[in-house]
């Protein structure tokens, strides 16, 4: 017993490691010392008992507690204390790793568990879509959708059997849906479980199935389903409807309904956030001389007056004409950026007087021209 390494040591962890941090470690070292990934390496087999001796007191919250007090007095008899320490009629126990390691040597290994067939289980969620207009989006609507989803048979009320009569209790696995087997090892005696063969892993035999669902106590059916969305939802977010997935197992409850949104993009306008952007154009009269001007918003149009020498490009602010805000916050701006549409196809006598008007202006009307290409003069 001089010889054991410290199970801290053995695992590569700090004193005081977390439940996860041993379960990381376990798996990664008897994976690795596993004697099916090193066969005929001696070294590698007392490596793998070291690890799952370690495993078996730090994974049980009272022995490693112990451990933590008293060292190996704590938890191995031989030091005149504690309980259970390592020998070779243990049953290993290897949680999770029965998955990894039935993806290499077939399934079932070290105890790996299996759920209670018979226990409550909750449905699986369902994912569907759903298209709006852009103006819906912003103010929200009411909308249908058609999904298909698993419900409880209303013959035989979920059960799987035929009215009038009940499922037996599998007298193979006791109801369990498993059947576990104990054998001697080398390295001391090892489980194995699997689904049971006389109940299929479910844990009852029904001997008069349901005539409707064909045992299985669920049937899919097509259902209309509607969805009130909120007002200011975006494109692809989504709206949970809770229970409104497939029926759950034996009591347990329904999954939900997952419903993406799709937004329609607008002609005019366009979103950020809770902003609305858009373009006007206007004349260069307009832009010279100011205008009112009637711009369109989600609530109808609006009268906004802009000044005179209004530059193309400018941007300017509608407040709280933007999207309303979900769950009661503030509803946003919407902002309209002018640009000059420059006239085609004048006539003769259209181009003389503009013609005429620029003579008239020169150079001193427009500043931001005559300051760049001022700039290149050699």
């Amino acid at each position: 017993m001089a010889d054991k390494r410290d199970y801290y040591e053995v695992l590569g962890l700090q004193k005081g490691a977390t439940e996860e941090e041993i379960k990381k470690a376990y798996k990664k070292l008897a994976r690795k010392y596993h004697p099916d990934m090193n066969p005929g390496d001696k070294s590698a087999e007392e490596k793998f008992k070291e690890v799952n001796e370690a495993n078996e007191i730090l994974s049980d919250p009272e022995k490693k507690a112990r451990y933590d007090q008293f060292g190996f007095a704590g938890v191995d008899p031989s030091y005149g204390g504690g309980a259970g320490g390592y020998g070779g009629g243990m049953d290993f126990d290897f949680g999770d790793l029965g998955d990894i390691f039935g993806s290499f040597f077939g399934g079932g290994f070290g105890g790996s568990t299996r759920a209670n067939p018979n226990a409550a289980q909750r449905g699986e969620s369902l994912r569907t879509s759903v298209t709006i207009d852009f103006t819906e989006a912003c103010f929200g609507c009411d909308k249908e959708v058609i999904i298909e989803r698993v419900e409880p048979c209303d013959e035989c009320r979920g059960s799987g059997c035929e009215r009038g009569t009940t499922a037996e209790i599998c007298p193979e696995c006791g109801g369990r849906g498993v059947v576990q087997r104990r054998q001697q090892t080398p390295l001391g005696f090892m489980s194995t479980q699997s689904a049971c063969p006389r109940c299929g892993g479910k844990g009852r035999i029904i001997h008069k199935p349901c005539k409707t669902c064909g045992g299985r106590g669920m049937v899919r059916r097509r259902k209309t389903i509607k969805v009130s969305i909120p007002a200011g939802i975006d494109n692809g977010q989504t709206i949970s409807l809770r229970g409104q997935g497939n029926a759950g197992k034996n009591g347990g409850p329904s999954g939900d309904l997952l419903i993406v949104v799709a937004v329609r993009p607008h002609d005019v306008f366009r979103r950020e956030g809770s902003s609305i952007l858009c373009e006007a154009p206007i004349t260069f009269a307009q832009a010279a001389l100011g205008a009112e001007l009637e711009i369109p918003t989600i609530d109808g149009k609006v009268k906004y007056t802009i000044p005179e020498g209004t530059q193309s490009g400018t941007t300017f602010r509608l407040k709280g004409k933007g999207v309303p805000g979900m769950g009661g916050r503030a509803r946003g701006d919407q902002y309209v950026t002018v640009y000059i549409e420059t006239p085609r196809n004048l006539n003769r006598e259209q181009k003389a007087a503009l013609r005429k008007f620029s003579e008239l202006l020169g150079e001193k009307n427009y500043d931001e021209s005559k300051g760049f290409f001022g700039k290149f003069k050699l």
